[in-house]
């Protein structure tokens, strides 16, 4: 089980001050960040390809996104098993490998023409990113001073922004290109390539030195996941992960269909796939923003705001037209910026050794990503594009409740009548003393 602290890592940088030890795992976590989020952002460009191609509906293109997605369900706690024994680098090389597989996988599914396959294709490629965000995750949280941990999470997420902002204009480049330039499908193109480099990635990551962060024996009852998911915080952090990419990815899901709209301006595929890189371009701001704003103002007032900003959006966006509707909802983008860190942080405050199984459940929860679009494209079938985005409006409301109740949350977990251990837990492991967490 990993501890949150810096103490218990072991390298041949064990001398160096603690602002110096972590900087190169930072930056080589933060080179995953951007390259699973530039792979995950080219589906949104996948949909509306292949939803022609195959002459699917709505909710039949929304399995694109619930095989990429229901990866995670299916793989994030078996991810966890697998950290236990080959450790946190030797983890995020088989993760790099695992994708690299997927991706290479659209070939002969691009070749065969056949829908099942790129689906196939896609699931052995999530699977790959649901093991390195396993490993990323809270090993991200855990280089460097604890109670900046929310902080280096958001400048990771900024990472992952970066490659969602840049992957729409290379999707476009060469993906929309290709099909309209020779009337063929050419999904299978950029995966190649990225194929290729993230094969280079895992090279790179076999000849880096990571610090392992040293493990600690718990009891079955510690280890139990019904007994971490019962914890309130992590249980309703785990619905919080759920809601959150559920909602951003139904959005990127559905927005070059819905800039296609007659009353939104009839945009062409490949001016919906520009305006792509503006929702998740927001997403980037907001996140180097936020891990400024985070040091000084607590996390879940930040998370509030921009969960009822989000809200107050998609009700604008529905019940407009033109660019009124198009603009409010490219900056749901910059509300979305700082929920996924900000959950996770929170979700496993104070948890000492117990951080591993609640990090595998707050991964299965990005599940969210694969039932909340199925759903929004079941009611674009029945009440139209426009309507259907009060499915993630409803999503929104929830983090928004989550935001609100959390410091309680947190004090109780706190509260020695309640929990005898969490206090030791806390001081020992994460450095983070209770007295000294502000809420407001």
């Amino acid at each position: 089980m990993i501890t949150m602290t810096t103490s218990h890592v072991r390298s041949s940088t064990e001398m160096q001050p603690p602002r110096f030890r972590f900087n190169r795992p930072m930056l080589a976590l933060s080179s995953l960040f951007f390259l699973w989020g530039f792979i995950t952002v080219l589906n949104d460009l996948l949909i509306p390809q292949l939803k022609v191609y195959f002459q699917l509906s709505y909710t039949e293109s929304m399995l694109i996104q619930f095989c990429f997605f229901m990866a995670y369900f299916v793989m994030s706690m078996p991810s966890s098993w697998l950290l236990r024994y080959m450790g946190y680098k030797g983890s995020m090389q088989i993760g790099l490998l695992i994708c690299a597989c997927g991706c290479f996988l659209f070939y002969p599914a691009a070749e065969l023409h056949q829908y099942p396959i790129f689906l196939g294709a896609l699931f052995v490629l999530a699977s790959g990113i649901a093991l390195m965000q396993v490993c990323a995750n809270p090993y991200m949280a855990a280089c460097g001073d604890p109670t900046q941990a929310a902080s280096r999470l958001t400048f990771a997420a900024a990472c992952n922004s970066l490659g969602t902002t840049l992957g729409p204009q290379f999707g476009a480049l060469l993906m929309l290109s290709i099909a309209a330039g020779f009337g063929n499908l050419g999904a299978h193109v950029p995966y190649l390539i990225l194929g290729g480099l993230v094969l280079l990635v895992a090279v790179l990551f076999h000849c880096i030195e990571l610090p392992e962060l040293k493990s600690i024996t718990a009891s079955a009852t510690d280890t139990s996941i019904t007994s971490v998911l019962s914890i309130p915080h992590v249980g309703l952090g785990v619905l919080g992960i759920f809601c959150y990419v559920g909602a951003e990815v139904s959005i990127g899901s559905f927005l070059i269909s819905y800039f296609a709209l007659p009353a939104l301006g009839g945009l062409s595929e490949h001016t919906s796939a520009q305006l792509l890189s503006f929702y998740w371009g927001g997403a980037l701001i907001g996140r180097c923003l936020g891990a400024y704003l985070m040091r000084f103002i607590p996390a879940q007032i930040v998370l509030r705001i921009c969960s009822l900003l989000a809200t107050t959006l998609l009700v604008i966006s529905m019940q407009s037209q033109g660019w009124w509707a198009v603009g409010s909802l490219l900056l749901v983008g910059l509300c979305n910026a700082i929920m996924f860190p900000t959950i996770f942080t929170m979700a496993i405050f104070g948890l000492k050794e117990r951080t591993r199984q609640a990090s595998g459940l707050l991964c299965t929860a990005i599940v969210g990503g694969a039932i909340i679009p199925v759903i929004q494209g079941g009611l674009a079938d029945t009440w139209g594009i426009q309507s259907s985005f009060v499915v993630p409006m409803g999503c929104y409301v929830y983090i928004v409740l989550y935001a609100t109740i959390i410091q309680k949350l947190h004090q109780k977990w706190q509260s020695p009548a309640v929990h005898p251990m969490a206090t030791v837990a806390m001081k020992s492991t994460t450095g983070i003393k209770p007295e000294n967490f502000h809420y407001s």
